[in-house]
């Protein structure tokens, strides 16, 4: 988002290079300054050992304009202020905020004389794009100057971007808010907060925070065992358990990598952890919160369940059989199993959507007969440049999922609230079939709420996923419901599964359109089924799942490797820039539509575990 902002400032100079040598940049910077009116892009600026790089910098004489550029979105017709009426900044822009705020307290520093007004340069989600192809001009590269590394199509001019997409918003008040109040730390001012912060890091002074449930998502907890004194979550614990936990400091390096309380599936124990009881094995039933009523396991059942396996080390599975029965018996074969991949970007790939607008280009579609029969009965892709493909799609499954009239499954939420965005668009389109795919949308699907008209589908898709919580529990998952826990652990527990999906296609009765008739989907290691997924042929070598996901994260690799929705998605951003070569294109396609097809054979593969477990 910052090359596209950048765009708009056409007289803007960017500093490049010299990353980390401040002096230099800082010298740099003040040479443009001297300038009576100037546009710089990542100015720094030193001061009493404090250095920032600022977005974008516009300065006319005295007055400066201070813009942060993030790829959050907003509405800016709805936008009023990020100041609540308590007078705090509304949670999910603090950090942002707070950046802002310091940036503006290091430069004012260095210029008290400057009139400084704070902007963030936001997405904005109530504006739409009017040219097709926008995305494909901001490609990224690894080896690019840019601190982005982010490549600009040569000669891009603001005529080609179309009507912008972005909104600057003023945060002037909120910046003197922060300054002023500190909202977050209100016993300390903001310079003090500063000091403290610097103080520490320039004596290398370890700041220890508290831990609790926050310790869930760390960034700095390393499982390797070969580096448990390196990682920073270990050294957290351990100087924060003798506390309150002085009778296991023998034992405390093996006692942190036990089980912990908010491990437990939806954090049931929270007030558990506000009382330093941080382990599984500290929780009683009394911690867990009854709710009676539900049919199968109900939340509380399943967190019990986990937390005495955990404890016992019981690797057994948990079935309730007679409602997992009873809820199948309910399904009209033969059964259809699909699954969506669609993309969310920032800056749209055609004209006339929305930033993070919702665009689906592939299916999957298995049907499953009641003699067990499999069929991967259709698929649907369409990687074509600036080519919005949603009607196309949502006509594909129209049309195979009429074939019959049995049971229609989702995993989760997603495909449920990707069919209500794609009835939206078609309400706004003048698609000729308009009406015939309003109908057919509300009869596999429920309204989300986000229109007026409410709808529940005589064959709204059934949540497999909601099946596997109410019914099923593998010690295997950790507590997690996703496919990608859910089918290892299937595949663990079913003699059925290991013994039908280790032979060859070909001899299954089960049909593929990307999987020739010799491919297993499982092999067996150590008496362990390896995850189907993990055996997908890759696009290149020389990169690990766990590698594509980091790339994917940093959004700087080339795709090795379809290996997740993340990548999928990924995979398909790449996929609308036009100088990506013919072979790449249809290795990628070919690697897409493997993964598609495995995700709904991966939700079969549950069903079949599902039906072993009630014929048993």
């Amino acid at each position: 988002m910052e090359e596209l902002a950048r765009m708009y400032f056409p007289e803007g100079i960017a500093i490049l290079g010299d990353d980390y040598n401040y002096d230099k940049l800082v010298a740099r910077t003040n040479a443009l300054l001297e300038q009576e009116n100037v546009t710089i892009f990542e100015p720094a600026f030193l001061v009493n050992g404090l250095f920032i790089r600022v977005d974008i910098l516009e300065k006319k004489g005295n007055s400066v304009r201070l813009i942060e550029v993030k790829a959050k979105s907003i509405d800016s017709e709805a936008h009023e202020s990020y100041i609540s009426a308590k007078r705090t900044i509304n949670g999910g822009m603090q950090t942002y905020l707070y950046d802002v705020a310091f940036q503006q307290y290091v430069i004012q520093q260095c210029h008290p004389e400057w009139k400084i007004q704070a902007y963030l340069n936001l997405v904005d989600k109530s504006k739409t794009t009017t040219v097709n192809g926008l995305n494909s001009h901001f490609r990224i590269n690894p080896n690019s100057e840019l601190r982005t590394n982010v490549q600009v199509t040569e000669g891009l001019t603001l005529e080609d971007l179309g009507d912008s997409i972005m909104a600057l918003i003023p945060v002037t008040e909120e910046v003197a808010l922060i300054l002023n109040e500190n909202p977050l730390e209100p016993e300390k001012s903001f310079k003090e907060t500063v000091e403290y912060y610097q103080n520490h890091y320039e004596k290398n002074i370890k700041i220890h925070t508290p831990i609790g449930l926050h310790c869930k998502g760390c960034e700095f907890k390393d499982d390797n065992p070969g580096k448990k004194n390196e990682s920073g979550f270990h050294v957290c614990w351990i100087h924060n358990l003798p506390i309150v936990r002085p009778d296991v400091l023998p034992l405390l390096r093996t006692r942190i990598d036990a089980p912990k309380t908010y491990d437990v599936w939806y954090n049931p124990a929270k007030k558990a952890i506000e009382e330093h009881r941080y382990f599984m094995d500290e929780l009683n039933r009394e911690d867990i919160k009854d709710d009676p009523g539900a049919y199968g396991m109900s939340r509380s059942d399943r967190q019990w369940i986990q937390i005495e396996k955990t404890i016992n080390n019981d690797t057994s599975i948990a079935v309730d059989v007679d409602n997992l029965r009873l809820e199948m018996s309910q399904w009209k074969y033969p059964l259809n199993f699909i699954d969506f991949e669609t993309c969310a970007v920032a800056i749209p790939f055609t004209a006339g959507m929305r930033p993070y607008e919702q665009l689906a280009f592939q299916f999957s579609h298995h049907i499953v007969n009641e003699d067990g029969s499999v069929i991967h009965a259709s698929e649907y892709i369409n990687l074509e440049i600036g080519v919005f493909p949603n009607f196309d799609f949502i006509r594909a499954l129209k049309k195979s999922l009429e074939q019959n009239e049995g049971s229609i499954f989702r995993y989760h939420n997603h495909e449920n609230t990707i069919v209500n965005v794609i009835y939206n668009q078609l309400l706004n389109s003048n698609e000729v079939d308009k009406k015939e795919l309003l109908a057919f949308i509300e009869t596999i699907s429920h309204n989300t709420g986000s229109n007026a008209h409410n709808w529940g589908g005589q064959r709204d898709m059934i949540d497999l996923q909601k099946t596997v919580v109410s019914n099923y529990f593998h010690p295997q998952t950790g507590g997690s419901n996703s496919i990608k826990a859910i089918l290892p652990a299937v595949l663990d527990s079913s003699t059925f599964l290991k013994s039908k999906y280790t032979k060859p296609i070909g001899e299954i009765n089960l049909t593929s359109k990307n999987f020739d008739n010799e491919y297993r989907f499982i092999t067996i290691n150590d008496e362990v089924p390896q995850n189907p997924y993990k055996l997908l042929p890759p696009l290149f070598d020389g990169l690990s799942n766990e590698e594509l996901e980091a790339a994917i994260e940093n959004a700087s690799a080339e795709i090795h490797q379809i290996a997740d929705g993340g990548a999928a998605l990924f995979a398909y951003a790449k996929l609308q820039d036009p100088t990506v070569s013919d072979l790449e294109r249809l290795e990628t396609k070919k690697a897409l539509l493997r993964y598609c097809e495995l995700d709904t054979l991966a939700m079969v593969m549950i069903y079949e575990c599902f039906r072993e477990l009630c014929e048993k």
